[in-house]
């Protein structure tokens, strides 16, 4: 019967610090992004595998690079003082916003508009980069802007982006084919299961760059600021993010990266 009751005494007493290791465990977590960044020793940024110019994987050497990757490198940086400190974590537009609610990830830095739905579930930094949503075509095809996309004209999207529910409302007749990520929609295109490519200005540049044949045509016709998302509610990373921005316009390293990636000045 002692036996019994020291038992159970121990179990006890294990229990309760298994209780109170999980407690702490919450309490580090609970300590904000910036807190767990700095006791990790790296930055965890959510980027994409498959926008050229923002983020784009080589499948030959495995490397990822673009405008963002550089953004996040530079984050760690001012925050760890090496930008090798940084791991890279695919997203896509459906999975980011899960993975940073999860906890998967530290940031959103993947070609992401600021919108007011979007900003109910994350909070975002200032505008990083401004750009617009345009068509991407086969050079020659009768589609020229918006206007052009009637009934039976074919379009392509990718789930879980903006582009897919301004292209409904700007051409309700057309049909729209939505994609995982843009380089399937890209090859869809390529392939000739659609009319016309949507998205950003910017992504559509890189995929002509990727192959001339295809051009924007239309010009913009919506405003799509980018934002680095951050999990709602944490103040003192959003300020730290916003910081970094400020800090990379006013010493000219922005417009420097700018340039590297967009072949242009910024305006």
């Amino acid at each position: 019967m002692k036996k019994r009751s020291y038992a159970s005494l121990l179990l006890i007493l294990l229990a309760a610090c298994l209780a109170l290791a999980g407690c702490g465990g919450k309490k580090n977590a609970e300590g904000g992004t910036l807190a767990a960044i700095k006791e990790r020793g790296k930055v965890i940024a959510g980027v994409k595998y498959d926008t050229k110019l923002f983020g784009l994987k080589d499948p030959a050497t495995g490397k990822v690079e673009g405008f963002d990757i550089d953004i996040a490198k530079a984050l760690a940086k001012k925050i760890l003082g090496d930008e090798n400190k940084v791991e890279l974590k695919e997203v896509t537009s459906k999975t980011r916003i899960p993975l940073l609610q999860n906890g998967d990830i530290d940031l959103i830095i993947a070609t992401m508009t600021i919108t007011e739905d979007r900003k109910k579930q994350v909070d975002f930094s200032d505008v990083y980069f401004e750009a617009g949503q345009s068509l991407l075509v086969k050079k020659g095809s009768a589609i020229k802007g918006v206007g052009d996309l009637k009934k039976g004209t074919k379009v392509l999207a990718v789930k879980g982006s903006t582009s897919t529910k301004n292209i409904r409302e700007k051409a309700p007749d057309a049909t729209v084919l939505e994609f995982e990520n843009y380089q399937d929609a890209f090859t869809a295109l390529k392939a000739g299961q659609g009319d016309a490519l949507t998205t950003d200005n910017a992504i559509l540049l890189g995929m002509q760059k990727q192959d001339p044949n295809y051009e924007l045509v239309g010009g913009n016709f919506t405003d799509e600021p980018y934002g680095i998302a951050i999990k709602k509610g944490d103040a003192e990373f959003v300020k730290a993010v916003n910081d970094l921005l400020k800090e990379m316009k006013e010493s000219g390293e922005y417009d420097k990266l700018y340039e590297q990636w967009m072949g242009v000045k910024p305006e």
